[in-house]
């Protein structure tokens, strides 16, 4: 399953770690940030608690980038 977020990032290179630290998170197959659009897709593996799964993306990419907020 694929949903979007609205974020909240102040460059393109913070936008890059938050997408890396975003697939890095357990139960995420794939994510893209775009920072233009200030969106994040996220893909979650099958099975996956999206709002746990979500919470634990937030608390990453927050490590990389504590300014950044994703809107969930």
């Amino acid at each position: 399953m694929k949903k979007n977020y609205k974020i909240e990032v102040d460059c393109a290179n913070c936008a890059n770690k938050m997408e890396e630290a975003a697939k890095a998170t357990a139960g995420v197959k794939d994510a893209t940030v775009n920072f233009m659009a200030l969106k994040m897709i996220v893909e979650f593996e099958d099975g996956a608690d999206v709002d746990s799964v979500m919470q634990d993306v937030l608390k990453n990419c927050k490590k990389v980038e504590d300014d950044c907020e994703i809107y969930l």
